[in-house]
């Protein structure tokens, strides 16, 4: 794959990737999330990425809105525990209209303290919202329950309280102190030539005064094996078990990934979507998760059953980790589980909105973006033996935690 990459003096990066096609895609990551906040500022990082939305130096809110969306075009923006990302989606006629704006509203947003007081109510709903999601909420909850009074562990939106505290002076503060130059990449996958994308790059992020916000310094997060159950008004029973996982660097997360897959992955012959709904039919939503971040990471499973087969489904699950943990996969049930890896990175390649993100999010984190062909080396490279591995470490019962909402 033929990349640009190239970085300013105020250190900021960028990734191209040049492909044929209408529509283009580019954006900005910042490694900057809700784990970089203080306790006052629970919620902050996720509040600031709505108020980029709401006026810059030379636009309204209104402005910003339309400046895509009239050409058909959609800006668009997240907030994760780790980064923050705004991003674009137009035709490719319109990239220079596309990087501008972004330019725009990341540095010369002015969060008018009229628009902070509406913005607050809209997240609080989208608070209340999540409440009303049990099976979004429950991912939440475990994460505060593995990394108890600990930032990471706090849910990326805030609570009511925190977010009614929020003030003009407050998110210049968190932007400040969080928000470096050298720890942001623009990533972009569309039909432009590198000379004309370095062009606009550079014209619109040159200038951007280098922002010397602390870095991030890797964590020991502490973790102590617990079980809770807590009384919901819901007509299912959730549940989620896991332990904690490997970082993004560590050599093992290739494996983890692999692991995950095969327990409860995207696919419909994951072993627990077997075991639990095509055998059994006793659960409609069932998946493990495993998410790495940069010094620590988290496995997970999770399902919602009825309340008589609670127990039952957590005895399945716990089967399905043990023979995990006791026996090795078999040549061809690691071929298939290699191959079947392969495919869903070679899908998520051809969309390119994603591989735009991943590829800004790789150059952001390891400063490097592997191939696709580099990607399926180390698939292979990963062992039966490496798996039953990983599978003792973290799937040994005496690890894991449990949260369930009765």
């Amino acid at each position: 794959m033929d990349l640009l990459i190239n970085t300013l003096n105020n250190g900021i990066r960028l990734v191209h990737h040049r492909i044929p096609g209408l529509v283009a895609h580019c954006g900005l990551i910042i490694n900057t999330g809700s784990r970089d906040e203080t306790g006052h500022e629970h919620g902050i990082a996720h509040f600031i990425e709505h108020m980029l939305f709401k006026g810059t130096k030379k636009r309204k809110a209104y402005h910003i809105l339309s400046r895509l969306e009239d050409v058909g075009g959609e800006l668009n923006a997240y907030t994760t525990k780790e980064e923050t990302a705004i991003h674009a989606s137009f035709l490719k006629q319109d990239y220079e209209r596309a990087i501008e704006l972004i330019s725009d509203i990341t540095f010369n947003s002015v969060f008018p303290e009229k628009e902070i007081e509406k913005e607050k109510d809209v997240v609080i709903e989208e608070i209340n919202s999540y409440l009303d999601n049990p099976s979004e909420l429950i991912f939440d909850d475990f994460e505060e329950l593995i990394f108890s009074n600990q930032p990471i562990g706090r849910n990326i939106l805030g609570t009511p309280d925190s977010v009614k505290s929020f003030s003009q002076n407050k998110i210049y503060d968190f932007i400040s102190n969080n928000y470096n130059t050298r720890q942001m990449v623009f990533c972009s996958v569309g039909n432009i030539s590198d000379e004309k994308i370095l062009k606009l790059f550079k014209t619109h992020f040159e200038n951007i005064v280098t922002e010397k916000g602390v870095e991030r310094t890797n964590k020991t997060w502490l973790y102590k094996p617990a079980s809770v159950t807590k009384k919901m008004d819901t007509y299912q029973n959730h549940c989620i078990m896991g332990n904690l996982a490997y970082d993004l660097k560590d050599k093992r997360r290739m494996g983890m990934f692999l692991l995950n897959n095969i327990l409860g992955g995207q696919g419909l012959n994951s072993r627990l979507n077997l075991s639990l709904r095509e055998k059994n039919g006793l659960a409609y939503n069932v998946e493990s998760s495993y998410n790495p971040y940069c010094d620590t990471g988290i496995f997970s499973i999770y399902f919602g059953t009825d309340s008589q087969y609670l127990n039952k489904s957590i005895s399945i699950a716990m089967t399905e980790l043990k023979k995990l943990r006791t026996s090795k996969l078999g040549t061809i049930q690691l071929s298939k589980a290699k191959s079947q890896i392969k495919g869903y990175l070679a899908r998520g390649y051809e969309n390119h909105e994603s591989l735009m993100l991943s590829l800004g999010k790789s150059l952001l984190i390891f400063n490097k973006i592997d191939s696709i062909e580099d990607l399926c080396k180390k698939i292979d490279a990963v062992t039966s033996s490496g798996l039953l591995d990983i599978a003792n470490d973290v799937f040994e019962p005496s690890k894991m935690s449990t949260l369930i909402y009765k």
